[in-house]
């Protein structure tokens, strides 16, 4: 499998770092550094390519993700 780029949503929680991937909603990790949380949600996101190949293909395929302001 070749080299992914995806995008994650971190956020602090009673002293965790809970971190979601955006393209994967399944992929969900957590750590209690920063640091810790990014480094799970990467063996997260490869251990759920894993167990679904298909999504790969999906994510290779992606749409662009923005961000906006209201």
């Amino acid at each position: 499998m070749g080299t992914r780029t995806c995008h994650v949503v971190l956020e602090e929680e009673d002293g965790w770092f809970i971190v979601q991937c955006v393209e994967l909603r399944g992929a969900i990790s957590q750590g209690r550094t920063r640091e810790e949380a990014i480094a799970n949600i990467k063996e997260a996101i490869e251990g759920y390519l894993e167990a679904f190949p298909e999504e790969s293909e999906r994510l290779r395929l992606k749409k662009d993700v923005l961000e906006i302001t209201v």
